[in-house]
């Protein structure tokens, strides 16, 4: 065990909170759409209610449902204020600066046949390829969006998700690669030096840990089920060559509530990103770890998704990052929908993130073989 490891300096300490947050006004100030005091942008596009897997694969889980009952969540709301946006469609040159061209063939070739099946869980056809087209242009969209200044945060709210698709294969309800996509263009196009990714999808995101575990310009952190699809990301995978320590791996048990994420989060995440100081920090937005999701085995609540996401705020206004979220998985329509708007508004508001005591056995243990990497010391301490 290195010396960092074995001494990593965390603040247990509750953190204030505003004279406007959640925990003195209490529910009053998470249902009001006036409290929101900074607005994003929202990208959406009517191709992603298009596209229906049922046809071909019967019960299967991603829905246009999942769209409907964002949407109309957030127009109960007003949209929380925030702008929206209609999503572009992805180039061939965007797409295939993290996939192989011989993948974006193969997938415009299955469609011009009629579409079918690339595994038993991943379906394509005309509607499908056209929406993950747009779900990976959303993505593109946005990144410029918040590297240009129009906002500091915005959710792309689209699907397929794409965190399964590696370089060369098609995988996990996944087409194309929309987060890792984004994170290309942003360091190709615009700039960017330093991008930081979290995924909190219920499953490891393996294509977007693939695509860039030998690179040192992307940081990338799971927090995912064990034992579960696709049975990658153990805690001992940091990456590799160049990019050694740049992948950071958090599974956790199926059982496992949000104090074991949110801790995770707080006493290992954050610091090591804190560290990485990120230039532009995107969220793979899963809800499938929700207590209420058909296909995840974990026990958080919404209000855990808005606890994730305050941590992640104030990382991205520690570090002048702009915060960009993309929608993933999350298979229970209502839940999705609720989880959604706890994390749009979590990324809005100004009271601080509240510190936990870490957990005694899953967060020291990760921090032992994070610590190998990067310096875990508290987020408060680096301020």
């Amino acid at each position: 065990m290195s010396p960092v490891a074995g001494d990593v300096r965390v603040d247990y300490r509750l953190r204030s909170r505003s004279a406007a947050g959640v925990g003195e006004l209490g529910d009053l100030a998470v249902e009001s759409a006036q409290a929101i005091a900074r607005t994003g942008l929202l990208f959406e596009h009517p191709g992603s209610r298009d596209y229906d897997p049922r046809g071909q694969i019967a019960e299967h889980p991603d829905t246009p449902e999942r769209i409907d009952a964002i949407d109309g969540a957030l127009a109960a709301v007003d949209w929380l204020g925030w702008e929206r946006r209609v999503a572009p469609m992805a180039t061939r040159a965007e797409l295939e600066a993290v996939h192989d061209a011989d993948l974006v063939n193969m997938i415009e070739q299955l469609v011009a046949g009629g579409g079918g099946l690339i595994d038993a869980d991943t379906h394509v056809d005309a509607a499908g390829y056209r929406a993950a087209r747009h779900a990976s242009g959303a993505a593109c969209a946005m990144v410029r969006a918040l590297m240009a200044g129009e906002a500091q945060i915005a959710f792309a709210a689209l699907r397929p998700s794409g965190h399964h698709a590696e370089r060369s294969r098609a995988m996990g309800f996944c087409l194309f690669n929309n987060i890792a996509v984004a994170a290309q263009l942003a360091i190709d196009q615009l700039g960017v030096r330093r991008v930081f990714i979290l995924d909190w999808d219920v499953h490891h995101g393996n294509g977007t840990a693939e695509i860039f575990r030998r690179r040192d310009d992307v940081l990338y952190a799971s927090i995912h089920q064990a034992n579960t699809y696709p049975h990658s990301g153990p805690l001992r995978d940091a990456g590799s060559g160049e990019g050694l320590g740049y992948t950071i791996n958090l599974p956790v048990p199926a059982g496992s509530d949000g104090e074991r994420w949110v801790s995770l989060l707080e006493h290992v995440v954050i610091p090591a990103a804190t560290a990485f100081r990120p230039e532009l920090v995107l969220i793979s937005a899963g809800y499938d770890a929700h207590r209420a999701d058909p296909l995840g085995g974990c026990q958080l609540e919404s209000s855990d998704f808005a606890r994730m996401a305050r941590h992640v705020r104030d990382l991205s206004r520690r570090t002048h990052a702009p915060i960009g979220a993309v929608l993933e998985g999350g298979y229970d329509p209502p839940a999705l929908a609720e989880s959604v708007i706890a994390t749009m508004r979590a990324l809005s508001e100004d009271d601080a993130a509240e510190s936990i005591a870490p957990d005694l056995i899953y967060t020291r243990q990760a921090a032992s073989y994070v610590g190998h990497h990067w310096e875990l010391q508290s987020a408060r301490s680096s301020t």
